[in-house]
């Protein structure tokens, strides 16, 4: 006899029929919904209920019973198998013998801690970003401008060669060798680096890079010269790894050198453009700083993060190319322009560091993973990589184009160190000292997503009201016909910051008031 069930599925129009009946006759299953000696409901019936055919449901049974949930008995239709014919209140009453939970006798976890992490915040960004209708924000790349069918393509590659299953294969400590190659002949010459395959380690992105490097080279004796603002996990990172962390003040030509420079064992430095500021270091700069690093025997861990992204028409090269010395470790992605869920890095340095780098990756996660390793190297080599890139770039000058002609209009009293660069971000100070968290939730009840830039400044600045009146303008996930008015809208907000100022600075008598009210609405209407 069959069982009297009601069964119900909300239906997603963006997924299969066939799937979503089979995810939940699964979880039906698993959950002890059907009892071990009554046939499933009849396809009929189930077809009915959830008013789909026959042959939907029908399918979905054929499959469940080929995978060893289901068994078929002829005439009267589809049973539990004996593994899933235990009902889950059976299982929790053969553990009911055990004691309960006691919180009690739990470990104290937090006495056990070695580090607390709770020392180095992380940038806080909004996880519903997109339900702003203008979303500023950095690191965030359209998902409409991925180019799935490519990405499709070099996946069906990858695993439909019958000859070539070698991702199903454990690879130890080795790389997939495509893309090694692709990065070494396709990507590097590009920013004018040149390398052998051994002088390159795949990583899970830049940060993880900078993990490994950090723990295999600093310790509570190293001193790290960094930028100022800078990339704040860097930061956090290297401390991670007891470094002591040496700061450096950014102004319109990159990092400056000061008087700690000459301490500093490591240079971190994103001179392409400087991450938050969008400054590209001068080549001046540059010759100083791989000066400094030669005189002083130092180490310059080059941040290209957004190395294929950049814009410009005639980029500088990267630092890495300029080093005669060997005393660069180059350190790129390729998520922060396809997409930042893939995850997938690389790090350039000398062999032997390699080997080294090599070796702690094998402790701590092998490889990355050998399937997404040769997607991105049939990618590569099948010319998309590249068509990518050119399309990418002409959406990034236009809508560079776009947001920096709405901040002169709109935002003219606010400065900017980066003006003359095709950056991936605008950052921008505020006039008048007005703080840029008050300035971002007024702007947020106009729908508008901006980054507070104080948490990018290190240590004691943070606290420091001129620090606080820094801010960031991604553009690449908003949308780009609403990059216009979105300023316009920001500008509004910050109209009204402007004006509560007014009255909180200058204290206009109650005379003065209405007329600063009228003055104020002709210049934000």
């Amino acid at each position: 006899m069959a069982i009297n069930y009601s069964c119900f599925i909300e239906f997603d129009s963006k997924r299969s029929l066939q799937e979503q009946v089979r995810e939940y006759l699964v979880k039906a299953i698993l959950e002890g919904v059907f009892s071990a000696d009554e046939a499933l409901p009849s396809c009929r019936k189930l077809s009915s209920q959830l008013k789909v055919s026959r042959n939907t449901v029908s399918l979905v049974y054929e499959g469940l019973a080929d995978d060893g949930y289901l068994i078929s008995k002829p005439r009267s239709g589809y049973y539990l198998s004996e593994k899933y014919s235990l009902r889950l209140e059976e299982v929790e009453q053969e553990l009911d013998h055990f004691e309960a939970d006691n919180p009690s006798n739990a470990p104290n976890w937090s006495h056990r801690l070695k580090v607390s992490t709770d020392q180095f915040p992380r940038i806080v960004k909004p996880s519903h970003w997109s339900c702003y209708q203008y979303p500023f924000i950095y690191g965030q790349p359209s998902i409409n401008d991925f180019p799935l069918a490519q990405w499709r393509e070099s996946t069906r590659k990858v695993i439909a060669d019958p000859n070539d299953h070698g991702w199903l294969c454990d690879k130890v400590d080795k790389d997939v060798e495509l893309l090694v190659e692709q990065i070494r002949t396709r990507v590097l010459p590009q920013r004018g680096i040149h390398a052998k395959s051994d002088e390159i380690l795949i990583t899970v992105g830049s940060q993880n890079a900078l993990y490994l490097v950090s723990q295999l080279l600093m310790d509570k004796h190293t001193r790290v010269g960094v930028e100022n603002p800078g990339y704040k996990e860097a930061n956090n990172i290297f401390s991670l790894a007891q470094a002591q962390l040496h700061p450096h003040t950014v102004d319109e030509d990159g990092l400056m050198l000061n008087e700690l420079s000459p301490m500093c064992d490591y240079f971190y430095v994103t001179p392409s453009h400087q991450a938050p500021t969008g400054v590209t270091m001068s080549k001046q700069r540059r010759q100083d700083l791989l000066q400094m690093a030669q005189k002083n025997d130092a180490i310059i861990i080059e941040d290209d993060y957004d190395s294929d992204s950049n814009s410009e028409w005639a980029p500088l090269p990267a630092l890495k190319a300029l080093d005669k010395d060997n005393r660069v470790i180059y350190v790129s992605s390729f998520s922060k322009i396809l997409a930042p869920g893939l995850r997938l890095g690389y790090i350039v340095a000398p062999e032997e560091l390699i080997y080294e780098l090599r070796t702690l990756r094998r402790l701590m996660y092998r490889h990355p993973p050998s399937r997404v390793q040769m997607e991105m190297a049939h990618f590569i080599s099948q010319g998309y990589y590249d068509s990518f890139l050119r399309r990418f770039k002409d959406n990034t000058r236009q809508r560079w184009h776009e947001i920096n002609q709405a901040v002169e209009n709109y935002l003219p009293d606010c400065t900017r160190l980066a003006k003359g660069n095709y950056c991936n971000a605008l950052w921008l100070e505020t006039p008048d000292q007005i703080s840029s968290q008050r300035l971002a939730s007024r702007a947020a009840q106009r729908g508008v997503l901006i980054e507070t830039g104080y948490s990018h400044f290190m240590g004691q600045q943070q606290a420091n009201p001129e620090t606080n009146t820094y801010f960031r303008l991604g553009f690449h996930a908003i949308d780009k016909a609403l990059i216009t008015p979105g300023v316009e809208q920001l500008a509004r907000a910050l109209g009204a910051r402007l004006f509560a100022n007014l009255l909180l600075l200058d204290a206009p008598t109650p005379r003065q008031l209405p007329w600063r009210f009228f003055i104020f609405c002709l210049e934000n209407q």
